[in-house]
C-alpha cells in the first residue's frame, strides 16, 4: 500500500479505537451490578408543581449507582443490608438496616450495596412535576 493511502487508514483505525474505548469507559461509569427499582405510588402534592414518588430499590451485593442528581429532595430508609452513601462535599456514610438518610435537591450522589447481602431501600422523592426524576451527574 502506498504511503499516501496508509496515513488515512491509520487515522481511521486510531479514531475507531478511540470511539470503542470511549463507549467502554462510559458504560463503566454508569451503574454497576443489578439494581431493581419499583414505583410503589406517585401522587401530586398540595405544594404547587410538586409530586411525591415512593419507590423500593433492591441492590445486589456490590451493586453501585452511577453518580446522579434529583430535581427535589430524597429520603431513604434502609430496610435490609448496608449502604455506602456518597455525596459530593460530604464524608461517605455507612447506613445500616433500620437507619435513614436525606439527599438535598440537585446534590450529586451515588450509593453502593456494601457487604455480601442484598440491600432494600424505601425511597421518597419530592420533586418538581414534569422534570426527569433522575439525571446523570456532570
Amino acid at each position: 500500500m502506498k504511503r499516501s493511502k496508509l496515513i488515512p487508514v491509520m487515522v481511521a483505525v486510531v479514531f475507531a479505537t478511540f470511539l470503542a474505548l470511549s463507549s467502554i469507559l462510559t458504560l463503566h461509569a454508569q451503574q454497576i451490578g443489578e439494581i431493581k427499582r419499583t414505583v410503589l405510588t406517585k401522587q401530586d402534592l398540595s405544594a404547587p408543581g410538586r409530586e411525591g414518588i415512593l419507590t423500593m430499590a433492591e441492590l445486589a451485593p456490590g451493586a453501585r449507582e452511577a453518580r446522579h442528581t434529583h430535581p427535589g429532595e430524597l429520603f431513604v430508609y434502609v430496610q435490609e443490608g448496608t449502604i455506602t452513601q456518597n455525596m459530593e462535599g460530604t464524608p461517605t456514610m455507612t447506613v445500616k438496616a433500620g437507619e435513614a438518610y436525606f439527599v438535598p435537591a440537585e446534590k450529586v450522589h451515588w450509593a453502593e450495596c456494601a457487604g455480601k447481602t442484598p440491600c432494600k431501600l424505601v425511597t421518597t422523592l419530592v420533586v418538581e412535576k414534569g422534570k426527569p426524576v433522575s439525571s446523570p451527574a456532570k
